[in-house]
């Protein structure tokens, strides 16, 4: 899978480690991955990509993912069930981080606490910090008012902005800002 106007390449090779995907890339992508922000860049020169980051990549193309070194190439679906046994959550916000990278956005791991997302404006990451705060919720799971108070108060004393981002049942994304708390 290669994108319009971009010349096919072979895909780097990253390895399922302890429940994590870590990617070792040429310098060509190494350099794609620091200016997209994805990864943690270990000390090895090796990326630690989160899940969702190991899912779209694997997805776009740009990565293949294997259990041991040499061994078979896992498909898109073996690794969101190996890397759902962790999360129960994984497919939701996939969803959503997929989204968010096709509409641009740079997209981080939230602060823990159920922030799900940090987001980036387009052309900020690196320079400024993230904008946007997301947190996924599947269409028709309640969320009690006291956590939407909890979320928008944390988010606030952040200075970010928050957003709820609901995946409906046909699996599309809708966003929704939450501005100001007022009682």
């Amino acid at each position: 899978m290669s994108r319009e106007g971009e010349t096919a390449k072979r895909p780097s090779t990253a390895r399922l480690e302890s429940g994590k995907v870590v990617a070792f890339p040429d310098e060509e992508l190494a350099s794609y991955f620091e200016q997209r922000g994805y990864g943690v860049k270990r000390e090895d020169g090796a990326y630690e990509l989160s899940p969702y980051e190991a899912l779209y990549l694997l997805e776009d193309g740009r990565i293949r993912v294997v259990r041991s070194e040499g061994g078979e190439a896992l498909s898109f679906f073996e690794l969101l069930s190996l890397l759902g046994e962790h999360n129960p959550d994984l497919w939701i916000g996939y969803l959503i981080y997929r989204d968010l990278r096709k509409r641009g956005y740079v997209v981080r791991n939230g602060f823990g606490f159920g922030l799900d997302f940090r987001v980036y404006e387009r052309g900020e990451y690196g320079k400024a910090p993230a904008k946007y705060i997301v947190v996924g919720i599947c269409e028709g799971s309640p969320i009690p008012v006291q956590r939407v108070w909890e979320l928008l108060k944390r988010i606030q004393s952040l200075k970010r902005e928050l957003v709820f981002a609901v995946v409906d049942r046909r699996s599309e994304v809708v966003y929704y800002t939450a501005s100001e708390l007022t009682v």
